[in-house]
């Protein structure tokens, strides 16, 4: 689904930062519980050193914005629980059952 509307194209650019200090607030209070654990202090570095290389790879943290992407990466958030399907309210009926389609065949 290319064809991006105007008003989608602008309600994802207002809330991508959002979505994406929200999700990364996530994963610090995530990296805190490494941190704080009884491990030992190489253990929780290279645990850590592990898992924030991973997380960078997340839409919820990095990603390309371009109107052509908006589909895939609002599809991307979804799957991978950056945001939910309350986070899709205001965007177009038919983003929302495109994405809704998806996400159901999916599984």
């Amino acid at each position: 689904m290319n064809n991006i509307s105007k008003s989608d194209w602008q309600l994802f650019n207002k809330l991508l930062p959002k979505w994406q200090e929200r999700y990364i607030n996530r994963l610090n209070q995530e990296y805190k519980k490494i941190l704080d654990s009884d491990d030992s202090p190489s253990n929780k570095f290279w645990k850590l050193e592990k898992r924030i290389k991973a997380d960078r790879k997340s839409p919820g943290v990095m990603v390309e914005v371009s109107k052509r992407s908006v589909f895939q990466t609002l599809l991307q958030l979804i799957l991978e629980k950056v945001i939910t399907d309350e986070d899709l309210n205001g965007f177009s009926e038919e983003l929302r059952d495109g994405i809704d389609d998806v996400v159901k065949r999916l599984g």
